[in-house]
């Protein structure tokens, strides 16, 4: 293993704390499988188990969930270091939730379930940084259930956005029709058409037929916490 990809590895969370002594010990003992793929190749399906950790180590991948009812979907544009659904390797379900394809060429390595278990999980580092991965996770899904209740309809599309993203910054794009999104925040469709309108004028989205492209999710969300009278000279 060549330095550069030895210095890479280090710097994920997983890894991040282990002496190179201990990482040499690992690489003696563990199977990196590394490999690249093409822009538009599948990495991971949806459904499938989940019995790898996956770390892109450079370029860009999408992200795409579906919601349970098939009425829209949700893609994210992440750049790499990514580590993919650490939190799908264990528990009542094992299978993968999302679609991961590469973006841009990418750089990954893989390493399989029984792996983890049997050497990874031997270094205290290791446990520490994916438990606390896997808990971060956990109190973030239970932040957004039991966040207060959103009044306005603003503050319910930001909640919307909020709650489906993984990293507040990039690109994200919903595959949404206008009617499902304002049953979904509880209000008319001409008053969800006419906030959206407003965001794209001001050059936060853009908008086409079933879709809407958040071009910045940080700066986007960023509005939220701007006080209601003086979001309409933005």
């Amino acid at each position: 293993m060549n330095t550069s990809i030895f210095d890479t590895l280090l710097q994920l969370p997983l890894f991040q704390g282990l002496t190179k002594e201990d990482f040499t010990n690992i690489v003696g003992k563990v199977k990196f499988h590394f490999t690249q793929q093409r822009t538009g190749e599948v990495i991971v399906r949806e459904g499938t188990p989940s019995e790898q950790l996956y770390f892109i180590l450079k370029g860009e991948i999408s992200v795409t969930t579906t919601s349970a009812d098939g009425l829209y979907s949700f893609t994210e544009y992440i750049q790499a270091p990514y580590l993919i659904e650490p939190q799908s390797l264990f528990g009542l379900r094992t299978n993968y939730v999302s679609r991961y394809v590469a973006h841009s060429n990418i750089n990954m390595v893989s390493i399989s379930k029984a792996f983890v278990t049997n050497e990874l999980f031997k270094y205290e580092i290791f446990r520490l940084n994916f438990l606390n991965m896997v808990s971060s996770y956990g109190q973030n899904q239970n932040d957004n259930l039991w966040s207060a209740v959103p009044g306005t309809l603003e503050e319910r599309i930001y909640h919307f956005i909020r709650t489906h993203i993984r990293r507040r910054q990039g690109e994200k794009l919903f595959k949404i029709k206008m009617e499902d999104l304002a049953m979904i925040v509880n209000d008319t469709r001409i008053n969800v058409s006419r906030f959206l309108n407003d965001l794209q004028n001001n050059g936060f989205i853009e908008l086409h037929r079933g879709e809407i492209c958040i071009f910045e999710a940080e700066a986007l969300l960023a509005l939220s916490d701007i006080p209601q009278g003086t979001k309409s000279s933005l």
